[in-house]
C-alpha cells in the first residue's frame, strides 16, 4: 500500500498508469502529448516519494515494472477510477438537463425494447436531441470510448479498459437459421457440423476492428461477409446461406414459417449479457439517466433463451394444425 505520508498527485498517477500501460516513457509522452523529460521527471518525483523504484531502467525499448510497480499498479488504478467517480459525482450535481443524448446500440439488442424507450423518451424530453448509432459488436464500445457516444448498449467488453464504466442491463442470444426452402431446412432434424460446413453461413464483419482476427460461432467452410445485421437477415430471409440472427429480430419470420430455426450441435445458443457503457469521467445528466434506467427495465423482461424456443414450438404446432 501507498505509505501514510506519501501524497501522490492526480496528474503523477496518470503518468504512471501511462507509462504502465503504453510500456514506454517515449510512448507514454505521445500518448499524454508531453516531453519525454517531464514524464520521466514525474515519474521520478513520485518514486522519491513513496521510497521504491516503479520500474527498471535497463536500457531496452520496453519499460518493464519492477515488483513494487506491478503492486502500486493496482492501488493507483483504483484511486486513480475512485477520483475520476468523484469528479464525475460533482459534474452531475451542477449539471441541467443536456441538450442532446449520443445513444450506441449494438445490433444484439432486442428492437422493440428500444423502440419502446425512445418513444417515451421523446415525449418525456420534448427538447432533448437524440443521435442513434446501431452497430456491430466492436462498435458500441469504440464510439463511447471515442466521446462519440455518451452511453453504449451491447455485449462485454472486448478489451479491458480502465476509463470505462460497465453494468448488466439485460440479456441476448443468437439463433442460427435458414429460409424454409433451404437444404438445411428441409432435413428437418439435427445437424451436425458436416451438414453445414458446405453449405454458405452468413458472417458480419465488425468494422471497428476491435475483434479482428476472431470469428464466433462460424462452422462452414464457405462463408460470405456482410457490414451488418439488417443485410445478414434479408440475404438468409432470401435463401442465400444461414447464419445467426437475434431472436427479438426473427420472432415473426419463424412464427410465420419464413426462416426456420436450426438445431445444430457445435452451434452456441446460450444466453449472453448485456451491459450499458459509458465513460467514468462522462456523468449521465438527467435524460441519459432516464433512458438506462428505462432500457434496463425493458430489457430485464425479455424472453429467456427456453422461453423462446417454447414459444416458437407452440407457435410451429398452430401452424401445422392450421395446415392440417
Amino acid at each position: 500500500m501507498i505509505p501514510m505520508d506519501a501524497n501522490p498527485t492526480l496528474d503523477q498517477l496518470q503518468v504512471f498508469l501511462a507509462v504502465a500501460e503504453s510500456g514506454s516513457f517515449s510512448a507514454a509522452s505521445r500518448r499524454l502529448n508531453r516531453a519525454q523529460s517531464v514524464v520521466s521527471y514525474t515519474i521520478a518525483n513520485l518514486e522519491a516519494q513513496l521510497e521504491v523504484s516503479l520500474f527498471e531502467r535497463s536500457g531496452s525499448r520496453q519499460t518493464r515494472l519492477t515488483d513494487a510497480g506491478k503492486a502500486l499498479l493496482a492501488d493507483a488504478r483504483r484511486i486513480h477510477s475512485d477520483l475520476q467517480v468523484m469528479r464525475a459525482r460533482a459534474k452531475a450535481l451542477k449539471q441541467g438537463l443536456e441538450a442532446d443524448v449520443s445513444l450506441a446500440i449494438s445490433n444484439m439488442v432486442p428492437t422493440d425494447a428500444v423502440v419502446e424507450a425512445l418513444g417515451e423518451f421523446g415525449r418525456r424530453f420534448p427538447t432533448v436531441a437524440l443521435s442513434l448509432h446501431a452497430g456491430e459488436l466492436g462498435m458500441v464500445m469504440d464510439m463511447v470510448s471515442s466521446g462519440r457516444a455518451s452511453v453504449g448498449i451491447g455485449g462485454a467488453l472486448l478489451k479491458q479498459d480502465d476509463t470505462l464504466t460497465v453494468e448488466k442491463i439485460g440479456h441476448s442470444f443468437m439463433v442460427p437459421v435458414a429460409a424454409a426452402d433451404h437444404p438445411l431446412a428441409r432435413l428437418d432434424r439435427p445437424l451436425t457440423r458436416r451438414d453445414v460446413r458446405e453449405e454458405i453461413q452468413l458472417v458480419v464483419t465488425d468494422a471497428s476492428g476491435i475483434t479482428h482476427g476472431r470469428d464466433f460461432n462460424v462452422l462452414s467452410y464457405k462463408i460470405w461477409r456482410v457490414s451488418d445485421v439488417a443485410t445478414k437477415h434479408q440475404l438468409i430471409r432470401g435463401g442465400l446461406g444461414w447464419g445467426g440472427l437475434p431472436a427479438p429480430l426473427i420472432r415473426e419470420d419463424i412464427a410465420s414459417g419464413r426462416l426456420m430455426p436450426l438445431s445444430i450441435d457445435a452451434y452456441e445458443t446460450s444466453e449472453y449479457p448485456l451491459y450499458y457503457i459509458r465513460r467514468t469521467a462522462n456523468p449521465p445528466g438527467p435524460a441519459t439517466g432516464w433512458l438506462i434506467e428505462t432500457l434496463a427495465q425493458r430489457l430485464s423482461h425479455c424472453p429467456s433463451r427456453d422461453a423462446f424456443e417454447e414459444l416458437m414450438s407452440r407457435d410451429g404446432g398452430n401452424r401445422r394444425l392450421a395446415a392440417e
